[in-house]
């Protein structure tokens, strides 16, 4: 159900719909609450089901407490409009259930979408504590708009047949990446879609669920099949002659004249995973447009700030006004996993999803995706590319040289709403000095 609730007084005069604050003043609506929830009813209905979810029954309901009756029209069912007689507990579950009694049944042969992926992905279970969960749904909400740079390179992506999209860690690469591939499958293209970080696999798939997009990581190509068009994430990490020539092998055309989109941080992360040479950037860069994110949509603003002060790293723009400070702790000893581990539990205790928890150590072996307790913790390596709500960040290195600062960089730019540092005084001293050191990431 879609449930539009309006406050204050609620009334139709002429034709136009108009509202009233506890004030008394009166507000022209834009069309009644009831096309309001309709809308918001069929677009999300709409989006669902291009995600490949499947058919479900869907209600749109209006709810204006502090009116006596609903107005009467011949537009919606009485039974959809609830005043202040139906709030109560009873009278609420009541009309709810009634509303929920006249969907309409699936349609022969149709797919049904089960209840658990539904709940999914409308963002889990609404077990968290309201402030929790008002402040994730605000920074979730901008997060989720996207932005002009990437609308202009969604529109350049339609038109030039190669083309190099630069941005730093949270700018919205792999979204615009995946609906560029929607697009050119859309169009009748044959469509590959390939990375070399490990994790992205699990990211990208359920995305292109029942669409004829192949997803498959670089190392595992053979130039036994050919795509219209080949779409690379993380694409600083194939920097390479080598990685070049089977680009050639698997895009119809070549690198030079085949239909291509590569996406890559500017912000050097080679000494997490790959390689990267720059005169074959250069090289590559011949062939193209290039095109910049300058916005960062997944990190808060403090996560931004942060990042930019310590690493010199361009992470784009601060978009997200909402979001939490970065919460420190001090451990008395260097050994900091365990620390982390029990500030996940806190944070559990405080009704955060344990999946939407991970613990990144940054100097963990590159192999390492384990789960403690339900608590995901894995390397910068394996969560190169993807994010999660909650990132808590430990082990930090003893040097930060290049592949000390790369892996620091990834564990910090992981975070959609809230970051956690567990550190040691010895990391104190360190981190201060490489805040007086700038662009060392450029």
């Amino acid at each position: 159900m879609i449930v539009e609730v309006k406050g204050g007084g609620v009334q139709k005069f002429e034709g136009v719909w108009y509202s009233t604050d506890r004030r008394g003043d009166s507000h022209r609506l834009g069309s009644s609450p009831m096309e309001q929830a309709r809308s918001a009813m069929f677009a999300l209905k709409s989006i669902l089901r291009e995600d490949g979810l499947g058919w479900f029954a869907a209600e749109a309901v209006v709810v204006t407490p502090d009116i006596d009756a609903p107005p009467s029209s011949t537009e919606w069912k009485a039974s959809h409009w609830l005043a202040r007689d139906s709030m109560s507990v009873q009278h609420l579950t009541a009309a709810l259930d009634e509303v929920a009694s006249l969907a309409h049944a699936a349609p022969s042969r149709e797919r049904i979408a089960g209840s658990s992926d539904l709940r999914t992905r409308l963002f889990g279970e609404f077990s968290r504590m309201p402030m929790l969960d008002a402040q994730r749904g605000a920074v979730l909400d901008e997060q989720n708009h996207a932005t002009e740079g990437q609308a202009r390179v969604l529109s350049g992506l339609a038109k030039n047949p190669r083309l190099v999209v630069l941005g730093g860690a949270g700018t919205g690469k792999s979204l615009v990446l995946a609906e560029a591939a929607k697009q050119e499958s859309s169009a009748g293209r044959s469509v590959l879609v390939t990375f070399r970080s490990p994790g992205l696999r699990s990211f990208f798939e359920p995305i292109f669920a029942n669409r004829p997009i192949e997803v498959i990581p670089f190392d595992a190509l053979t130039s036994e099949r050919q795509f219209d068009v080949v779409l690379v994430d993380e694409a600083q990490d194939l920097m390479s002659a080598e990685a070049m020539d089977t680009l050639d092998l698997v895009c119809r055309g070549g690198r030079t004249q085949g239909r291509w989109r590569m996406f890559l941080d500017p912000n050097n992360q080679t000494h997490v995973d790959g390689s990267f040479d720059s005169d074959v950037f250069d090289l590559v860069g011949q062939d193209a447009l290039e095109y910049d994110l300058s916005l960062n949509v997944r990190n808060t603003r403090a996560i931004v700030h942060m990042v930019q002060e310590y690493l010199g790293a361009d992470v784009g723009d601060p978009g997200i006004v909402h979001g939490d400070r970065i919460h420190w702790t001090w451990a008395p000893d260097t050994s900091t996993l365990a620390l982390a581990l029990s500030t996940a539990t806190l944070l559990t205790r405080n009704g955060i999803e344990r999946s939407d928890i991970w613990v990144i150590p940054v100097t963990a072996p590159p192999e390492m995706d384990e789960f403690h307790d339900g608590i995901r913790v894995l390397s910068p390596r394996n969560a190169k590319g993807l994010e999660a709500e909650h990132v808590i960040v430990c082990d930090l290195p003893c040097e930060f040289d290049e592949p000390g600062l790369s892996n620091f960089y990834v564990a910090l730019t992981r975070a959609r709403v809230g970051l956690h540092i567990v550190a040691s005084e010895p990391d104190k001293k360190r981190l201060r000095e490489i805040g007086h050191v700038k662009g060392r990431l450029r």
